[in-house]
């Protein structure tokens, strides 16, 4: 519920300064001398005990109950209507509260409810008005003497009066408006501050987990291959030095390409693994060195006609790279086949083993499974998995060739 309007949260302060201002002028006008003593106010006293308590319902306006609103709004009509027929004249203070009314009625209401009170004013104000001039006519003569006068000065009267409750209507509706527009503007900066962190956290996440693919991709298949190497260095050493110093040697090898790795990814982060070559050219190099490091028989055929942008070749690679690497570290294959062509607009890289297989309902959810299928996903294709225990594993990509050139 919406806490009442007081002084200490009122959102105009200066209307409630105008009030104050409107009901001094009010009293004012009631305690000053009239031309014809038959003009005064009959009961002074009443008149100012009734703006006074209107003057103090200022001070707490309801905002959250309607019925409540309707019962402060009336009991404020009230007091205007009594103060007008007491009062005196009704051409002098009473325009100036029913604008206090319509101005309180602003605050609480909407549309609809400000419109009613404003009519209800205004209704109030010519009941008022047609009451009261018959009976100034009668007492004074000159104003008998000329109906024509009072009907000009009782339609003008009531022309102004209906014209200023209209443009302090339209000044309020203005005013809130405005007001409303100021606070919907806060809240949309608010929640566009909020969505700008969650973008930077979510960017941040995303570049987190890039950098750990790319640590992945690259320093992870050298430091497999390289221990793979040794592993194998060290069951030939006594048996076969000659071979086993082959294989430290290609170790080496090995490990100052990982030292490279690591320095291109932690100095720039945008290693580029093809280095100017093509990427049939850069897939056969990551071949070769396939076999040479695990011993493991390799077809490869890569029929691509087309010229792909550097970024879409990147990704394909670090596809078949990290492959590459899963086999060598869990397939126990002896044959892998790699097959990359462009059919109906696509293009289709498959890469097959005659390993162990797994159970792909357990075991798909890995980092560089995850990784193949997220660097699949980024290029608007689709990654699939086909593998079963002793029947091999085959992994198929489908990219759109639209999205590739």
């Amino acid at each position: 519920m919406s806490r009442p309007i007081q002084i200490n949260n009122h959102p105009f302060r200066f209307l409630l300064y105008l009030e104050w201002i409107l009901l001094a002028l009010s009293v004012l006008i009631l305690v000053l001398p009239y031309s014809s003593p038959r003009s005064a106010s009959r009961f002074p006293e009443l008149a100012i005990l009734n703006l006074t308590i209107f003057g103090l319902m200022g001070l707490r306006l309801p905002t959250s109950n309607n019925i409540v609103k309707i019962i402060y709004t009336a009991c404020g009509i009230s007091l205007i209507f009594i103060t007008s027929l007491f009062g005196g004249r009704p051409d002098r203070p009473f325009p100036f509260l029913y604008m206090i009314l319509v101005i309180r009625s602003c605050l609480m209401f909407q549309l609809p409810g400000r419109l009613s009170v404003t009519f209800v004013s205004f209704s109030l104000f010519l009941i008022t008005l047609i009451y009261r001039i018959p009976h100034s006519s009668r007492r004074n003569p000159l104003l008998s003497a000329a109906p024509e006068r009072v009907i000009f000065f009782t339609l003008s009267l009531a022309l102004l009066s209906g014209l200023s409750l209209v443009f302090v209507l339209m000044l309020m509706n203005t005013v809130l408006s405005e007001r409303q527009s100021r606070e919907d503007l806060a809240i949309a900066n608010e929640k566009l501050r909020q969505y700008a962190l969650r973008i930077e956290n979510q960017a941040t996440l995303e570049e987190r987990n890039r950098i750990a693919r790319e640590i992945h991709d690259s320093l992870g298949h050298s430091l497999t291959a390289l221990n793979l190497q040794l592993e194998t260095a060290l069951k030939l050493y006594q048996a076969n030095p000659d071979k086993a110093f082959s294989f430290l040697a290609r170790a080496k090898e090995l490990g100052s390409k990982a030292l490279q790795d690591v320095r291109h990814s932690v100095s720039t982060m945008r290693s580029h693994p093809l280095q100017g070559k093509s990427l049939a050219e850069a897939i056969d190099i990551l071949a070769e060195d396939f076999q040479k490091t695990n011993n493991i028989i390799l077809y490869c055929s890569i029929d691509i006609e087309y010229t792909l942008a550097a970024e879409f070749n990147t990704a394909i690679y670090r596809i078949i790279q990290e492959s590459l690497t899963n086999i060598s570290k869990h397939a126990k294959a002896t044959e892998v086949n790699i097959e990359a062509a462009i059919h109906r607009g696509s293009l289709y890289i498959t890469i097959q083993d005659n390993g162990r297989g797994f159970d792909i309902e357990q075991n798909t959810t890995g980092f560089g499974l995850q990784s193949m299928r997220d660097r699949t996903l980024s290029l608007g294709g689709n990654f699939t998995i086909n593998s079963a225990f002793g029947c091999g594993c085959q992994i198929t990509v489908e990219i759109p060739l639209a999205r590739l050139i």
